[in-house]
């Protein structure tokens, strides 16, 4: 009897366990490419991501690149440059002013925020593709 409730116990917590990553990019117009951060807060280019309500834009990752959000020095976000709305082109790489990200491809005003990656007027458009983010110490890992 008490092994077949451990048993029971053990098939039920491993079928309720499940990865972040199932349907992580279920958004057809993106891929999900490869992100490994560091970024040492003690550095001048990371610095300003000690304060809230600051942000820092990594080019060299991602689709169109990486913005690093920080909402409140415990919680912070890092979310595609790419409208997730479009396959990536010429014109998809979106620009932020405070936290909306706004891509300039004509006729479509698609504008995001950046906190929470929903679209700012119609909710049933595809969020911003968001990656991991970690604050250990002064120290921020960014990954997929």
């Amino acid at each position: 009897m008490k092994q077949t409730a451990i048993v029971l116990m053990l098939g039920l917590f491993i079928l309720s366990c499940s990865s972040s990553d199932d349907n992580r990019n279920s958004n057809p117009n993106l891929f999900d490419p490869l992100v490994n951060l560091n970024l040492n807060l003690n550095l001048p280019e990371y610095n300003s991501l000690k304060f809230p309500g600051s942000s820092v834009f990594i080019t060299s990752q991602g689709i169109k690149g990486i913005v690093i959000y920080n909402v409140n020095n415990e919680i912070y976000t890092a979310s595609e440059l790419t409208d997730p709305n479009h396959v990536p082109n010429d014109c998809s790489s979106m620009s932020i002013v405070g936290i909306i990200a706004t891509c300039p491809c004509p006729n479509d005003n698609h504008e995001y925020d950046i906190v929470t990656g929903k679209h700012r007027t119609d909710e049933s458009l595809y969020p911003m593709q968001q990656y991991r983010i970690e604050r250990n110490g002064d120290n921020i890992f960014v990954s997929n």
